[in-house]
């Protein structure tokens, strides 16, 4: 899962851009990320403020 830190992000959009899926959306003042999300990391990658970071999903 991608995790967001809405304190760091500074509504840049990198993330939206970068998103080989169109998984994000940059909705008013926050991101959301949809169930079609891949979880390839690019986002986290481009993310310029350090928001955004791939957490393992618990099994």
């Amino acid at each position: 899962m991608i995790t967001v830190n809405r304190y760091r992000c500074g509504y840049c959009g990198a993330c939206v851009g970068a998103c080989p899926k169109n998984s994000i959306d940059l909705v008013e003042t926050f991101i959301e990320i949809d169930k079609n999300c891949n979880r390839c990391g690019i986002c986290t990658k481009v993310c310029p403020m350090g928001a955004l970071e791939l957490v393992k999903d618990e099994e």
